[in-house]
């Protein structure tokens, strides 16, 4: 597949994300590009399980997990995942060891954490540590590895050796794909193995997520829903999924009820 049809077809998904729906005409004058290239683009992203075709064009799935910027994730349900990070920061006590994963509800925490004293904070999210490097006290810990320029931040081997060597009293999760059946799930294998090794190493696993992730599934596992411990999100969460957490053992709040 050439750099061209790869940089096409995420512009695409992008306009999908924002407008909801779009046209094959409209796409090909666009890009100048045939219409059979793009009915071909829609057919790519249609077996990827990204887009339903409809006639003359293609709808978003908004059942699919996507891969979007940081920044588009930022302006996204923004209210809510301010509300969710509040919640958040109240399980966070002076002298705790934290892991903040990377991601747009994750780095919301993040400022609420001024005034607490003696944490030690690991993330893999460059925009979070950055942050953080200005609180006097916060010991601000980075995993090292290869950046994934769509959420800043960083996986890989180097990263998931580095945490093996230490224990964290909670991981806050952020989440792409929650589906009672297919798990907690992620576009990026890569970050999906390193959220992995985060779960390994934290006591408590606080997954952060509004309700728009719910029913939504993407490629690679992080962990079964029923294998976290506490879930902070809003009232769109379905009432089955809701039902069935509480029956896990998993402490659901829901932050605007």
């Amino acid at each position: 597949m050439s750099t061209d049809t790869v940089k096409r077809r995420e512009a695409i998904i992008d306009q999908l994300c924002e407008e909801g729906s779009v046209k094959v005409k409209a796409l090909s004058q666009h890009f100048g590009v045939s219409s059979v290239t793009i009915r071909n683009d829609l057919s790519y992203l249609e077996k990827k399980g990204c887009v339903l075709r409809s006639y003359g064009g293609a709808m978003v799935n908004h059942r699919f997990a996507f891969d979007r910027p940081l920044q588009v994730k930022g302006r996204m349900d923004r209210d809510i995942k301010t509300h969710i990070a509040a919640k958040a920061a109240e399980f966070v006590k002076d002298g705790d060891y934290l892991i903040i994963d990377s991601g747009s509800t994750t780095a919301e925490i993040v400022p609420l954490l001024r005034d607490r004293r003696d944490l030690v904070v690991m993330t893999n999210a460059l925009n979070i540590a950055y942050e953080l490097a200005a609180f006097d006290n916060v010991d601000v810990m980075v995993l090292g590895g290869n950046v994934r320029r769509n959420s800043y931040s960083l996986y890989g081997q180097a990263a998931e050796q580095q945490l093996y060597h230490y224990r964290f009293d909670t991981l806050f999760l952020g989440v792409d794909g929650f589906d009672l059946e297919a798990g907690i799930t992620t576009p990026h294998q890569g970050e999906a193995h390193l959220n992995r090794v985060m779960c390994d190493v934290a006591h408590q696993i606080i997954a952060v997520t509004d309700g728009s992730k719910f029913g939504r599934k993407s490629f690679c596992l992080i962990r079964e829903a029923r294998q976290i411990h506490r879930l902070i999100t809003d009232s769109r969460i379905p009432e089955s999924y809701r039902k069935a957490l509480t029956e896990f053992g998993v402490d659901v709040i829901i932050v605007d009820e």
